[in-house]
């Protein structure tokens, strides 16, 4: 029986506080977030955000237990696809990007196994230089330095996957009555991009713009017939131009005053939706005098998410 293992990938996040400052070093190290052409003008870039954004950063994992919920969130996940596949012989793992369990720890590992072919699947719904291509980047480096024979197959993204999708709306169903819906407005909260980076050709943006189409249609057919339903960005960093409308700009045009938020390029749940979205946005809606403010957990490791990355696994066979 031939061998296989299937590495989900991801940005990863501090599994401690004192990760944090190892997150943002990597992470603004990374050429495909700071796109200077100069490795020694990247480094200095780097050094300074991270001495700058440490402290900050480490208080709000404070504020949601010390660390962030991803990689635990994708242990669970790896143990569910595992159990799916153990009897044909496949071994599933995950590597992160910027935090232990790096690219490196997990070919190793893989290399003791003899593995002939790797089945490299991105957490990274819509494709972005920043996010799928550097995962993917980093890992094939990385095997080329220590790994051994075995082929790299890679999917870059998978935001048109039904199943996936199906995801999605079930987590919009878990905090909604469909009698409800009529009263509410949905946003799909994306994470933002700058600016020029789209414009240098990265399709995030369309891919972000074609899935909320998608969803919204399949919303319709669950009977979920939500008042309107919109886009927005968040996470903006630094005074460059980002993705527009911000999550904020979109709160305030909202007439209802009761939302639900969806975040839409998130597959596991992490600091950008346990703190950004659940507390520091539900504090700006109460100043909005929002009534009710809602938001959706990421797929994480349910049974529909499960069920769409095996699907995935055997469209790329």
């Amino acid at each position: 029986m031939r061998k296989e293992a299937i590495v989900l990938l991801n940005m990863g996040g501090p599994n401690n506080l004192e990760e944090v400052e190892v997150f943002l070093k990597n992470m603004f190290n990374d050429k495909n977030i700071i796109t200077v052409n100069s490795s020694l003008l990247r480094k200095f870039i780097a050094t300074m955000i991270t001495f700058s954004r440490t402290e900050k950063a480490q208080d709000i994992y404070r504020q949601i237990g010390g660390k962030s919920p991803l990689v635990e969130h994708t242990r669970h996940l790896v143990k569910k696809l595992q159990a799916k596949v153990q009897d044909e012989g496949v071994i599933v793992d995950f590597a992160m990007r910027y935090t232990p369990p790096f690219s490196s720890e997990v070919i190793e590992r893989l290399n003791k196994e003899n593995i002939e072919k790797i089945y490299l699947i991105p957490l990274y719904p819509q494709f972005s230089t920043t996010t799928t291509k550097s995962s993917l980047e980093d890992f094939e480096e990385q095997y080329h330095l220590r790994g051994t024979d075995a082929i790299l197959v890679e999917i870059k993204h998978f935001f048109q996957n039904y199943t996936y999708n199906s995801a999605v709306v079930a987590r919009v169903k878990e905090i909604i009555d469909p009698s409800e819906c009529e009263e509410f407005e949905l946003i799909f909260s994306a994470h933002g991009l700058p600016k020029k980076i789209v414009d240098a050709g990265d399709v995030y943006e369309r891919h972000v713009q074609k899935h909320v189409e998608l969803l919204k249609k399949m919303l319709e057919n669950e009977g979920l017939k939500f008042h309107e339903v919109h886009l927005a960005y968040q996470s903006k960093v630094g005074p460059m131009e980002w993705l527009k409308p911000s999550l904020e700009e979109k709160l305030k045009t909202i007439k209802s005053k009761k939302i639900i938020i969806s975040p839409i390029s998130f597959t596991i749940d992490n600091s950008e939706t346990d703190f950004e979205l659940e507390i520091e946005y539900r504090e700006v809606a109460k100043e909005l005098g929002f009534e009710h403010y809602r938001v959706c957990r990421c797929p994480n490791d349910s049974e529909l998410f499960v069920e769409a990355i095996l699907e995935i696994y055997e469209k790329m066979r």
